[in-house]
């Protein structure tokens, strides 16, 4: 290795060392400053981190060392999000215990931290899997139970035939069991759920509330709830009581519905199918959709497929008998499973109806063009003019709709209504490693939740791990057997565990107080803390964790727990860092490891280049050889320093334009930072700062030098701190230069100068032009050719030539 820039191992490990022993990052309860509360999504401890991990912690530490020196009292905590399954599978392939290997690469990853020379108060670290944390995550869990947000039901389940074993989404990949490679099949289990339809007004509604988030998270998150108007239709069945609820929101075509879809998963197929001839045929057609991936057949391009129950449905608004399928375009998730099909006028309706020959009758027609059922080579979905819809005939369809559904709640056959795509959070989980669900079954008592006094549920350590059987809970006898908490009786209890983003909707509450024994927060404190001033995290927690979150937030507000509707004031989602074109990931062979460029370079090093790779909200490719350049520049603020504080050539006369220069930087990288993050920019504005800087060298302003570097360590200390503070110390100062105030610049000398420009035009003076000193010469032209003199001189001439002489005089040759 070619030899150091400067002695950058030597350096961090003190300052690291220095950081930690004076407690620099420790919140001060009793501090009378200005409170700011900064969270980076705590991560799950995988193991080892690489330079993608890298970008949030490192933005988050650039910003809250920037607030220290801005003189905030500081709250930067972290934790590990340490249930979840990576660490259960390890452990079923014959590794470490879950519990085992979690802590194991919990410690790993601290040291990664350090070594970056990322700053935490630790001592308010938390673990989800550890007892004095989870058994507020049941807690929580209780107190939804109580208020009616926690039931059971029968849901729809990934099942692995093979493992014998319901499998997390995660677990599934490409319809097969990651384990075995097994096909999976949907599987009606009894699960828990948290009730979150019951706050999706409230979640949308309150979106408001989210001023400095991303308006794509906003976006995202109004559009997963997903409310519509619409009109609820009973459909009932030919010759039976029963009735199937349909929601639409097209209720203009309801007179061209030509035959209703169900769900395979639909809970009433079972008792329609019951006598059917074609019984096992459906019942196989069934089972293969149910093995479909979901995400796929929700695709408008997805091959339509179906089949006829042998059942017909009476269509309400003219009594028209109409045929029952069930098909595979349509799913639980959206609507009742029940979908009026109307062929003329929806695209997959039109293609499913052409593929099995089903009746087509247009409703809305083309007031352009009319249409022709039996030629139509598409669906008509514009709007248009009612037809063979009776008295509604020659009405704009917008109109009619709503006539149509007065008309129809007038007759009772169909009532306006608000849908919500939002669906109930499955918390349910059969697996080992997270929360137990504190809930026991008495034949007697029924469900019955662990009294409060008796928490936590501990998770057992004690349990094996089989590929081929259920959670290792199920199999715990001392675990599972138990009292019932009412009448004393042999009970058993729940073997499902939690999913871990119950754990996640809630971390940020147990930082205030995380040793607290009696309660899961301190409410005088939480309400003095939060809102979270500044959330940072990957934008692909954008739905579910941070709906989730806020929504436990508003069941606690509800409850009286906390005095706050949401949980994080700002959002800011940094983009990947990405290699030869792919995120990174061990899978596609494309991680970097920070520990050979931190021994190579340095961490201000890989701290530099991460922060100055791009904004911060884009995607970036990581480029090794790249590296180096901001190596080379740390070397370059490391020799101006030594000279600035080595050399004895003085002089009192002062350079004013690096005064000029070293003020406006202080601007624009304030500006920067408060600004959008904009480290990229900010970085750039300091590298000008020190070019500027070595020009005023050679001119022997050597204390106009040095003031520039102390203006430039410290504007660089968020950034590169250990480098920072070293060459603060070696400028002659004993205290640590996060003890310093941020620099701020004077308007006055950040401004630029004026100068008088002349413009001749063929040699010949015209006129002049005022200019900031510091012009290009593209501002110099532009200002130039909008001069009214300067016009009217070259009014019907072509220029030949246009020179600029830096700040003398701009000479046109027409």
């Amino acid at each position: 290795m070619k030899e150091k820039l400067y002695p950058f191992d030597n350096i961090e490990s003190k300052w690291q060392k220095y950081w930690l022993d004076t407690k620099l990052f420790e919140m001060d309860p009793k501090s009378k400053k200005e409170k700011y509360y900064c969270l980076v999504m705590f991560p799950y401890p995988s193991g080892k981190l690489h330079v993608g991990h890298g970008r949030n912690y490192i933005i988050g530490d650039a910003l809250v060392r920037y607030k220290i020196m801005k003189g905030y009292n500081l709250l930067s905590p972290m934790g590990w999000d340490a249930f979840g399954l990576p660490a259960e599978n390890a452990a079923i392939k014959g590794g470490l215990h879950p519990k085992e290997s979690t802590l194991k690469n919990i410690d790993t990853m601290k040291a990664q931290l350090a070594k970056w020379g990322v700053g935490y108060d630790w001592s308010r670290e938390v673990t989800s899997c550890a007892p004095d944390y989870y058994k507020w995550t049941q807690w929580i869990f209780l107190k939804l139970f109580k208020k009616g947000l926690a039931y059971k039901k029968k849901a729809a389940v990934n099942w692995c035939p093979s493992c014998k074993t319901v499998l997390a989404n995660e677990q599934v990949i490409s319809d097969s069991c990651e384990r075995c490679d097994t096909k999976v099949i949907d599987k009606d289990l009894e699960q828990w759920f948290f009730k979150i339809t019951d706050y999706a007004q409230t979640l949308l509604d309150d979106i408001k509330l989210l001023g400095d988030w991303p308006e794509r998270v906003k976006t995202m998150q109004a559009n997963w709830i997903g409310k519509s108007q619409g009109v609820n239709i009973d459909f009932l069945l030919d010759g039976a009581n029963s009735k199937f609820s349909c929601y639409t929101t097209r209720v203009d075509t309801i007179f061209g519905a030509t035959y209703m879809v169900l769900a395979p998963e639909h809970p009433e197929i079972d008792s329609i199918i019951k006598d059917s001839p074609e019984k096992d045929k459906i019942e196989a057609f069934i089972k293969k959709v149910r093995t479909q991936d979901k995400t796929k057949r929700a695709d408008a391009n997805v091959e339509k497929e179906g089949i006829f129950t042998q059942k017909y449905v009476i269509n309400p608004v003219n009594n028209r008998k109409i045929p029952l399928w069930i098909a595979n375009y349509v799913l639980m998730e959206y609507g009742t499973g029940a979908v009026m099909a109307v062929p003329a006028h929806d695209e997959r309706d039109f293609e499913f109806a052409k593929k099995y020959n089903l009746d087509i009758e247009v409703v809305i027609d083309n007031p352009n063009q009319a249409l022709d059922a039996q030629t139509m080579k598409t669906a008509y979905i514009e709007d248009g003019v009612m037809v063979n819809s009776e008295q509604f005939n020659g009405a704009r369809n917008k109109e009619a709709s709503e006539s149509i559904t007065d008309w129809m709640e007038q007759k009772k056959i169909g009532k306006r209504a608000t849908h919500f795509r939002l669906r109930d959070w499955l918390i349910s989980r059969q697996r080992y490693w997270g929360a137990p669900i504190p809930i026991i079954y008495c034949d007697k008592c029924g469900t019955v939740p662990v009294e409060e006094d008796q928490l936590p549920v501990n998770l057992p350590d004690d349990v094996e791990f089989k590929p081929d059987a259920l959670s290792p809970l199920s199999a715990a006898e001392d675990f599972v057997n138990t009292k019932c908490p009412k009448c004393k009786a042999d009970a058993k209890r729940e073997t499902d565990t939690m999913d871990t983003f119950v754990d996640s909707s809630w971390y940020y509450l147990r930082y205030l107080s995380p040793k607290d024994k009696d309660r899961p927060f301190d409410k005088k404190l939480v309400n003095e803390w939060l809102p979270v001033d500044q959330y940072i995290g990957g934008v692909e927690h954008a739905i579910l964790h941070l709906l989730y979150s806020r929504f436990i937030t508003k069941v606690l507000n509800d409850l009286g727990y906390v005095g706050f509707k949401e949980p994080f004031g700002a959002l800011f989602t940094q983009g990947m860092i990405i290699k030869n074109g792919a995120k990174m990931s061990k899978s596609k062979g494309n991680v970097v490891s920070p520990d050979a460029l931190i021994e190579k370079y340095g961490a201000d090093t890989i701290r530099l280049y991460t922060l100055f790779i791009g904004p911060p909200e884009k995607d970036a490719e990581w480029n090794d050889r790249a590296v180096e350049g901001s190596y080379k520049f740390l070397g370059r603020v490391w020799r101006l320093a030594e000279k600035v504080t080595s050399s004895s050539n003085d002089t009192n006369t002062f350079d004013k334009d690096l005064e000029r220069k070293i003020h406006q930087t202080i601007k624009k990288v304030t500006r920067d930072i408060e600004g959008d993050f904009k480290f990229n920019t900010a970085i750039s504005s300091v590298m000008e700062l020190i070019n500027a800087a070595y020009l005023s060298l050679d001119k022997n302003y050597n204390k106009s030098v040095k003031f520039a570097v102390e203006i430039a360590v410290k504007l660089l200390a968020p950034f590169v701190p250990h480098i920072s503070e070293e060459l603060w110390e070696k400028l002659g100062n004993t205290s640590t230069i996060f003890n310093q105030s941020w620099p701020e610049h004077d308007e006055e000398k950040s401004k630029d100068e004026v100068i008088i420009i002349p413009v001749m035009i063929n040699n010949k003076l015209r006129s002049r032009i005022e200019v900031d000193s510091n012009s290009s010469d593209d501002d110099i032209k532009t200002i130039v050719l909008s001069d009214a003199k300067v016009k009217e001189w070259l009014k019907d001439k072509d220029i030949k030539k246009f020179i600029v002489v830096p700040k003398k005089l701009v000479n046109i040759i027409v």
